[in-house]
């Protein structure tokens, strides 16, 4: 296979259709990359791990709250170029390359010379729209309310008929954009490392898939969601685990719905 970084430009893929029992055998298959690899996929997540910890430590130390920002703010902007690691072990597992760490981290730093910069800009400008929403949306509903300490007297925040509404909006508002958020990179992240297309282009592609499976797609989100938030429970450590499984899972569904008739591009 010809290096990534200096592929030709790309015929449009062809979308496939995908069916809901397409999602437990791409998450058996991205189990099965994990355990074929497993320090690559504990590397790449411990990134995560080690960020959300210090988050957590910050948010527990509320007197230096200003030093959460460039700690979230480093979510969005690394997690296309770990993904881009995740997606190459499984490749190189696909090809039966030999898969040392070096090789694929430096795939993962050649990224920055390709389309993976830009997609990573479109997440954080979603992510600190989300932020100014989420700012928004609190003082518009609790902006008014008596002020308290929410981390040690959240009842009295949340559990009144403001909070709650705004609980409700607030997830509403929220679950719209982690959809658009979803649509435009769930394939567009590994359609960027396996061939050469613009960032946009990218972005359509994926949109157009998840539309045109919607159902499936829609499911594959909800689990996403779902691992996401239970690995994150106890201290983040899950996701030693989840990050991984769920990226080379999300390469082998590429390879299931994303389809070329210029097979030997690749």
């Amino acid at each position: 296979m010809t290096d990534a970084s200096l592929l030709a430009p790309s015929s449009p893929p062809i979308i496939g259709h995908m069916t809901l029992g397409d999602i437990p055998a791409v998450l058996k298959a991205g189990w099965r990359d994990f355990t074929r690899a497993p320090l690559h996929g504990l590397f790449l997540a411990s990134f995560f791990v080690v960020g959300g910890l210090l988050i957590y430590l910050q948010l527990d130390r509320l007197e230096r709250s200003y030093s959460i920002i460039p700690l979230a703010f480093g979510f969005p902007l690394l997690a296309p170029f770990l993904a881009m690691g995740l997606y190459d072990i499984s490749r190189r597992l696909e090809e039966g390359r030999e898969l040392p760490l070096a090789g694929v981290l430096r795939v993962v730093y050649r990224q920055k010379d390709r389309q993976c910069p830009s997609m990573a800009a479109v997440i954080i400008v979603i992510f600190l729209f989300w932020v100014f929403i989420a700012h928004m949306i609190f003082a518009l509903f609790l902006g008014y309310m008596p002020m308290t300490n929410i981390s040690t007297d959240w009842a009295a925040t949340f559990l009144t008929q403001n909070g709650i509404s705004m609980l409700l909006f607030g997830t509403a508002v929220g679950a719209a954009l982690a959809f658009v958020l979803f649509s435009i990179t769930v394939m567009a992240l590994p359609m960027l490392l396996d061939r050469e297309f613009d960032f946009i282009t990218a972005m359509i592609y994926s949109f157009k898939t998840v539309t045109e499976n919607l159902l499936p797609m829609l499911a594959w989100g909800i689990v996403i969601a779902g691992l996401l938030i239970l690995a994150m429970i106890p201290y983040f450590l899950g996701l030693f685990l989840v990050l991984p499984v769920l990226g080379h899972a999300t390469w082998h569904l590429y390879r299931r719905v994303m389809h070329y008739d210029d097979a030997g591009e690749a």
